[in-house]
Parts: C-alpha cells; structure tokens; sequence
C-alpha cells in the first residue's frame, strides 16, 4: 500500500500484472494522437506561500517572504488576459500555508478573509466577472473544500507526482502518496473535471511510475473526472539538482501514459519542460496552458512557447492544432459541446460537470462569452481576437 494509504482510508492496491504490462510498453504500442489541443491562459499565482518545503521547488517562498495578490492585480491580471484573447485564469498558489506565515494570515484578514482558500473565490468570481474561466490548482484539498470552489471553477488540478515516497518530498512537512489521492478522490466525488500528473526524475523508479499512472487510472475509473494526465519532467533550477530525464526516459514514461490511460483522458506534456516535438509519436494530445502574457511562475526559467512554436510541435507529428478550453469537450453541457463529442456520464450528486456561473459566463452576449463559445466548438480562431459571431 501506498504511504500514508490507510491515514486517508485509500483502497488502491497496485495490480502486479498491470504493472508488469504497463513496465514492458515502448513507443512502438501506442498510437500517435490525431489532434494536438492547448489553452490559452494567464497565469494568476495568488500566493507564494506553501507549508511544503519540497527540494525540487522554486516557487514557494520562506515565512516573512511570501507574496500574496491584491484583489486588484487579480482584476487588473485577468483583464490583461481577457483582452489578448484567453479563456482560462490559472490560479496556482502553494497549499494553503501552515501558521508560520503570519503576515499572510495577516493580510487576509485585513481584507476581510479568513483562509486562502476564501479569497481564492473571490479571485474567481473576479476572473468570471473579466470574461475568464478559472483553473484552480490549490494543492490538496478536502471534499468540502471541493463543494465550495466547484461553484467558481471550471475545472481544477494537483500533480499527484508519485505515489512513492521519495526524499524529495521529505523534511516535517512532506507530501504524501496518500494526501494527494485523497484529494484527486475528493474531486471525483465532488464532479470536478480534474487534471492530475506525475512528476519524472525526482527519485522514482520505473515501477513506481507504473504504479502512479495505474492509481490515477482507478481513480477515474470510479469518478469519470480525470480529463487529462501531465507527464511532466523535472528541470534543474536554483533550488534542485535533480538532472532532467533524457529524452528516451521521457519517450517511454509517455508511452506508459498513453497505453494505461483510457482513451478518453489526454496526455499532456508542457511544451517549455519537454522536447514535445520528439514525443508527439508517443502518445501525446495535449501542450497544456499556455500564456502569451504571463510566465510560468512555477518555472520562471524557462520560457512558454510562442504560436509558431506550438504549431511546430504538432506539425512534428503530422497534426492539425486546436485551441480548447481549460473543461475538456466531453464535461461541457448540451449545446456547448462541439458537434460529435461525446458527454461524459454525469458526476454523481451533481446535476452538471460545470456550475452555473460556469455555464452562463460561456453563454453569455459579450465578446468573451463569444470567443468562449468559437473555443469550445472548435471553430475558434488561433488568434487572440475574439470571435464575432454565434
């Protein structure tokens, strides 16, 4: 069982044939994608603050450090994104900070919040006001915390890493394997369209890369709301000096992916992380989010890809690009999904994958809601400008 399992009363045994099929797949069994999407996002990082300390990390701050967004950077932010032609607001942030940071804790309730995770809904509902629909990724989070958030959200994530216990997670306040399928189970049974992933290269062998890939595969089995998967490699920075996977590592790991993954869940692989051109014949259909307006706060150093550089990916692979939203085709209600997608089964004790703030920000008579809804047909134009009809 995995660490920290029974804490969190995770029923997930590794099936030791499964994992023996999935350690034998090479990139010559899975089949290239016919498409390769992306989002276009602005990436809002609330705070800075974090109550893990792992190796690997440069974004977290140290107590007396740690930024926090004002509610009007939050706005003034995701009108910047709204009007280069975004759709989604990345709200990613350390979890939610441990009582060393004071001057956090301070500030929020000066302005009238009592937890980070309250002020996240409100930046959401500033995101939804400004034309955007919001992505949270708030690190490990309960079922309650779930049923709130869910009503701002269009969709949220946490990297489960991997379900083994390396060192790099270590120290008083490490992540567990347990903690985070706990809060990927929490989604499901809350019907969020989720996005998770593994981490390559921080201390992991081949097995436990089975094993994550294996776990996060029941997870959605049962809840239907994994809709895609990031296969993501570890890059060296101020912090790590983990060395980044090699490119036959990241072949294999992704072709892994591909083959213990239904076919209704995307894998995905950051374009400015990854040699993405070199792993399109492997299995990949999705580049993630991708700002043209914003850095990638988790990985100041390296740079997103601009337009061009995306199609060049996909034009490695032989396939046309497609721009989506940050809620995959399949969760989106009647009448706004694309001719041709499949809905996925309803989540249970919900009537809807999306919330009704959700559903009438893409339905509503302005140009955001305009470009909202060419994205989500598919017929949205690569350009930032808006789209100008229904």
């Amino acid at each position: 069982m995995f660490a920290a399992a029974e804490e969190y009363g995770i029923e997930i045994e590794p099936d030791a044939e499964r994992v023996e099929r999935l350690l034998s797949v090479t990139p010559d069994d899975v089949e290239p994608a016919d498409r390769l999407t992306f989002a276009r996002n602005v990436f809002v990082p609330l705070t800075t603050a974090c109550r893990y300390t792992c190796t690997y990390c440069t974004y977290y701050d140290v107590p007396g450090e740690a930024s926090l967004l004002s509610p009007e950077e939050v706005r003034r932010r995701c009108r910047v994104g709204a009007d280069a032609g975004c759709t989604e607001a990345l709200f990613t942030f350390g979890d939610e900070p441990d009582d060393r940071y004071t001057a956090v804790h301070d500030q929020l309730d000066e302005w009238g919040y009592d937890s980070i995770l309250e002020y996240l809904y409100r930046a959401c509902e500033i995101a939804l006001e400004e034309g955007l629909l919001p992505h949270s990724n708030p690190g490990d989070l309960t079922e309650a915390a779930f049923a709130d958030l869910r009503e701002v959200n269009a969709s949220m994530g946490v990297m489960l890493e991997t379900t083994a216990d390396v060192d790099a997670h270590g120290g008083g306040r490490r992540k567990t394997p347990g903690q985070r399928l706990n809060t990927i189970r929490a989604a499901g049974r809350r019907g969020v369209p989720f996005t998770t992933g593994i981490l390559v290269g921080i201390g992991e062998d081949w097995r436990d890369r089975a094993e994550s890939l294996l776990a996060i595969r029941e997870l959605h089995e049962r809840h239907g709301h994994v809709q895609e998967v990031i296969v993501q490699n570890v890059v060296p920075n101020e912090r790590s000096d983990f060395e980044r996977p090699d490119l036959a590592t990241m072949r294999r790991v992704v072709a892994m992916a591909r083959a213990a993954l239904p076919s209704e869940v995307s894998v995905q692989v950051p374009p400015n992380l990854s040699p993405a051109a070199d792993l399109v014949d492997c299995g990949i259909d999705d580049l993630g989010g991708v700002s043209p307006v914003t850095d990638d706060y988790v990985n100041p150093d390296y740079a997103w890809p601009d337009l061009d550089g995306l199609r060049a990916v996909a034009d490695a692979g032989g396939m046309p690009l497609r721009e989506r939203l940050p809620t995959y085709a399949r969760f989106l209600p009647d009448g706004l999904r694309p001719a041709g997608a499949a809905p996925a089964p309803g989540p249970s004790n919900r009537d809807a994958w999306l919330p009704p703030a959700v559903r009438d920000r893409i339905r509503a008579d302005d140009p955001h809601g305009r470009r909202l809804r060419g994205v989500a047909r598919g017929d949205g134009p690569l350009d930032p400008r808006p789209a100008r009809g229904d």
